[in-house]
């Protein structure tokens, strides 16, 4: 593995769409492990970067993203995520980090081989990504009990699936390696 970077997906969210209550529940479970993670990769200077969607909302950028979440009914499950100084942040419109983004490039620049990937929906945005990190020859470790999802045995499937087709380490918050 090559340096590494925690990348936060989709936790900048007011859970304002169809599927949340059945999401809701997960993310409760994560976010704990989620701060945890974020504390041990500030500590070890490694960059967090946060990709996160802009809900369809084109004039947006992260700092409004950032004040519609903790306005909304759900703040509570977005404060302890909340980007520091350090953070680096990119809108997304789709469920890859990377279609369309600038991210590739960004990791490039930092010189990252090895992706740590955090948030929601195991089973769409996280797995989606895997893939597209994993076709980029990028390392991927996934930590489950820091991604959060709708439907359990899909998750379960997507985490699998990660594991097998794309090598991707799926480990816990304590067992990350960056």
């Amino acid at each position: 593995m090559g340096s590494s970077a925690l990348i936060v997906i989709d936790m900048i969210n007011t859970y304002d769409h169809a599927d949340a209550d059945l999401l809701l529940p997960s993310v409760t479970q994560a976010v704990p492990a989620v701060v945890r993670l974020l504390d041990r990769a500030r500590s070890q200077h490694v960059p967090v970067i946060y990709v996160n969607d802009n809900f369809g909302e084109w004039r947006s950028h992260h700092g409004e993203i950032l004040r519609t979440a903790l306005s909304g009914d759900h703040a509570d499950l977005v404060e302890p995520l909340r980007p520091d100084d350090d953070s680096l942040f990119v809108v997304k419109a789709r469920h890859s980090i990377f279609f369309e983004t600038p991210l590739a490039y960004l990791l490039g620049q930092l010189d990252v081989r090895h992706v740590v990937l955090c948030g929601q929906v195991t089973e769409q945005c996280i797995l989606y990504s895997a893939l597209d990190a994993h076709i980029r020859h990028l390392d991927v470790s996934v930590p489950r009990d820091a991604v959060a999802h709708i439907h359990e045995d899909l998750a379960d499937a997507a985490l699998r699936m990660m594991e097998r087709n794309m090598g991707a380490e799926i480990v816990t918050v304590d067992t990350v390696h960056f």
